[in-house]
């Protein structure tokens, strides 16, 4: 009776390698993200904007209660989305709220690069009392991610730059205009590879595991 919870919990994290507490952490640091473009990509701006700092006051209270600690990722891209939602509303020109996916990202892979040279993890900082790996491992995972947020950097631009909003573009069969032809490629093909890439690098760093005893 002892030995098949062993081999559930063995089989269930070939393929979703998270316990509990570092499943709660990671929803609390991107749910609110992913809330954001879905209910922007429905809604508008307006309505992701409300959305995002409403998930983030709920991902906040569940971090203080689970780890005594506020998200960071929500807090910032809050921030961020706010300001440049603000002035997409202000200046009735969408060009803000897209320009601002491609500085955030930059930035923040600048960030990440230059903490590296200055030897702080910002990615150990945040997630070291979840996840437990060398200094190897997470100086691959960080490089990995800052690579990962210029790329994205690069293929907003070429989108916003590419389809304009004053044009009407038939995909998929419909016709929208620039800015919906940004959203589709936000929530189609950006947030499902992000995941997907996170998934696939989180897999890839077990082999950067620390021994339990050396974690705790």
């Amino acid at each position: 009776m002892g030995t098949i919870p062993k081999m559930d919990t063995k089989k269930k994290h070939r393929f979703f390698p998270f316990n509990a507490e570092q499943t709660v952490n990671i929803l609390s640091e991107f749910g609110p993200l992913v809330t954001m473009f879905v209910v922007n990509a429905i809604y508008g701006i307006n309505a992701g904007t409300w959305a995002l700092v409403i998930t983030t006051v709920i991902a906040i209270a569940v971090m203080y209660y689970m780890f005594h600690r506020p998200p960071v990722f929500p807090l910032i891209a809050s921030s961020v989305t706010i300001v440049f939602g603000a002035l997409t509303l202000i200046t009735h020109d969408a060009m803000w709220v897209q320009i601002k996916v491609t500085i955030f990202n930059a930035m923040f892979a600048a960030f990440l690069i230059g903490g590296l040279y200055l030897k702080h993890n910002f990615f150990k900082y945040v997630f070291e009392k979840t996840f437990h790996y060398t200094d190897e491992g997470w100086n691959k995972f960080t490089w990995s991610f800052a690579l990962f947020f210029i790329l994205t950097a690069v293929a907003n631009e070429y989108v916003r730059l590419t389809f304009k909003d004053d044009h009407i573009y038939s995909l998929l069969g419909h016709h929208m205009n620039g800015v919906n032809v940004w959203i589709l490629f936000k929530i189609a093909i950006v947030l499902p590879v992000t995941g997907l890439y996170a998934w696939v690098l989180t897999r890839v760093m077990q082999k950067y595991r620390l021994p339990q005893q050396a974690a705790e």
